[in-house]
């Protein structure tokens, strides 16, 4: 996996919407998500959303968010591979409510629009898991980019 040094965050990989931390004297700025968006965002565009100081008045801050890099994926084209084909419209429908009970965000997961968190990749392959073996199965694409959870 890439490291943090190989990886450079700009102001476009940042999150529409994304709170940013203009705390200038909290000890986790420089591991701070929230932190690094403020720096990174254009200084003529002010954030709609800001983390509130009430979140580090009382101890650690309550929205840290630690700089990282995780995997992420999206496409679905192989994951039914070990349903049997009689259970197939069963598990996509389960697969599909995780996400919401319409089809949209399920085919922006699957068209790459979103990007599939370590977490949710493995909670679908639970959800598959019910319906068969999960060796082998794998998303279509993966790509290594920051956390913003």
């Amino acid at each position: 996996m890439l490291s943090l040094n190989e990886k450079v965050l700009e102001s476009k990989n940042i999150p529409w919407g994304y709170a940013v931390c203009f705390n200038e004297t909290c000890q986790l700025r420089e591991k701070c998500m929230h932190y690094q968006a403020y720096l990174l965002q254009p200084k003529d565009q002010l954030s709609e959303h800001a983390i509130l100081p009430s979140a580090w008045q009382d101890g650690p801050c309550q929205r840290y968010c630690e700089k990282k890099l995780i995997k992420k994926a999206w496409g679905f084209s192989h994951i039914y591979n070990n349903v049997p084909y009689y259970l197939e419209a069963e598990a996509r429908r389960m697969v599909k409510n995780y996400f919401s009970s319409g089809n949209g965000p399920y085919y922006r997961y699957h068209h790459g629009e979103n990007k599939l968190s370590p977490r949710q990749q493995e909670d679908i392959m639970q959800i598959l898991a019910k319906y068969g073996s999960t060796d082998g199965l794998a998303f279509d694409h993966y790509e290594v980019d920051y956390d913003f959870s």
